[in-house]
């Protein structure tokens, strides 16, 4: 996340993130372009992957984790018989085999990958083994061995051939799903091996491919693309959040850092959630904090200053 000078811009604008390109450079750009003075994304995209990065600016960077959160689509291109280090186009070739998987054999397999699944994460991930990077220590040719974990995949669909090497599909998915990890697993499960060599997301949570601007695009609008309609609320990564409004002097207790006791009616309108649930505390229809409910009062987790 990048704080410096710049104009203080408020709320979410949704990449279409080019090919080659890493989603802290695409960040970076991003930022530049609008001449903004704080930016985060809400989920890495690889540089071999393209399509929807949502970028938050301003203080939409303190709902970032409840962006990642929210189920992401994919499409993307398997290639058949040939795997590689990384389980992607970009990495090195470590076995070959001659099957090739034709749709009779796909399609009854694909119910195998839906549900809650075991998942093991490619070694070249950002996940930390002893404070180390897997990705750092399989580049220095240390033996990197993840242990699997638990994964939901909500839908998987095969879209078809593109050839006897190649096929495509669409996946929707939890937080932590590795759709290289995918690939390589389900090469596997159809006595072949299996990497990726085309990713592109379609959505995060509230954040699709139809609201997404190109980087060319934004170039071409400068510093007014903030203002051009593409620049969405923050509340738009809280969408499936309750919201509660408060008066301004309870809003200013949030602001304060201090929990604010639920009266008789606000129990009963939010009566149907757990201890610990989160929240939008509002004040005369601006956000002022996501905060969870703690033993009959709402306690803030992120204080918005807007």
């Amino acid at each position: 996340m990048a704080a410096k000078r710049g104009l203080p811009i408020h709320g979410w604008l949704v990449l279409d993130k080019p090919l080659g390109m890493s989603s802290s450079q695409a960040v970076g750009a991003v930022r530049r372009l609008l001449g903004a003075a704080k930016a985060g994304h809400g989920g890495t995209l690889d540089p071999l992957a393209t399509g929807v990065l949502p970028i938050a600016l301003g203080e939409a960077t303190k709902t970032v984790p409840w962006a990642m959160a929210g189920r992401k689509t994919y499409r993307f291109t398997l290639r058949w018989g040939e795997a590689r280090d990384t389980d992607d186009a970009e990495g090195k070739v470590t076995g070959t085999s001659p099957v090739r998987p034709v749709r009779a054999a796909i399609v009854p397999a694909l119910p195998g990958f839906t549900g809650r699944i075991q998942q093991r994460p490619p070694a070249y991930s950002a996940l930390k083994i002893d404070g180390e990077r897997a990705y750092a220590l399989a580049r220095e040719g240390a033996e990197v061995a993840l242990a699997p974990r638990p994964v939901d995949i909500f839908r998987l669909r095969f879209l078809g051939e593109r050839d006897a090497d190649h096929a495509e599909f669409e996946a929707e998915v939890g937080r932590g799903t590795y759709i290289r990890a995918l690939a390589r697993d389900l090469g596997a499960a159809l006595g072949t091996l299996a990497h990726i060599t085309a990713l592109r997301r379609l959505a995060v949570g509230r954040f699709r491919v139809e609201r997404a601007a190109s980087l060319d695009n934004l170039t071409a609008l400068g510093h007014s693309a903030a203002t051009s309609g593409h620049l969405l609320p923050i509340e738009t990564a809280l969408d499936d959040i309750p919201a509660l409004a408060l008066s301004e002097e309870e809003a200013h207790r949030l602001r304060c850092g201090q929990a604010v006791a639920l009266g008789v009616s606000e129990r009963a309108r939010l009566g149907s959630l757990d201890e610990g649930a989160t929240v939008c505390a509002t004040a005369g229809g601006k956000l002022v904090a996501v905060a969870e409910i703690a033993l009959g009062a709402v306690k803030p987790v992120r204080v918005l200053n807007l």
